[in-house]
């Protein structure tokens, strides 16, 4: 079994433009912290593995901030992950990426949803909406499409 793929959609951001500058809110700010804590709390994710990739947009960028600080991860820029881009070029990224480790994106609507119902159905159609900091959890043996299984779904309002 390939190491596990978790989708993050950036918690709750301001309104404004640039689309590429907003902040998260306050409140966003503490869904990242509560899907942190919670995250923190699992033993059977290989946590000090885990590498935490994000779309350079701000909101998403401060989002997995948030996440990696109580992780002591390093957060890592991936330009293919904004909200107008293709989930199929996620998947080409996936399919050349090794996989010795689990691997955490956190980027946005309405993306996330697609590369989710790519992974599982086939179709970039078929996603699931994401709330703000909602986070899909995948197993598969190969990172392609119609290859993987949901195996979680979270939202901030889960954590508590």
């Amino acid at each position: 079994m390939a190491e596990r793929l978790l989708i993050m959609r950036h918690a709750e951001a301001a309104p404004g433009r640039p689309d590429n500058e907003r902040e998260l809110t306050t409140a966003g700010q503490e869904q990242a912290r509560r899907m942190a804590r919670g995250l923190a709390a699992r033993q059977d994710l290989d946590l000090a593995r885990l590498r935490l990739l994000t779309s350079p947009y701000v909101r998403a960028r401060q989002t997995a901030a948030r996440i990696a600080e109580p992780l002591g991860l390093v957060v890592e820029p991936l330009g293919l992950m904004t909200p107008d881009d293709p989930a199929e070029a996620v998947i080409e990224w996936l399919l050349v990426e090794p996989h010795d480790r689990p691997l955490m994106l956190v980027s946005h609507m309405p993306l996330v949803a697609s590369l989710t119902g790519l992974l599982v159905e086939g179709r970039g159609d078929r996603g699931p909406g994401f709330l703000p900091a909602g986070l899909a959890e995948f197993e598969a043996e190969v990172w392609a499409p119609g290859c993987a299984r949901l195996v979680g779904f979270t939202t901030p309002a889960e954590r508590g």
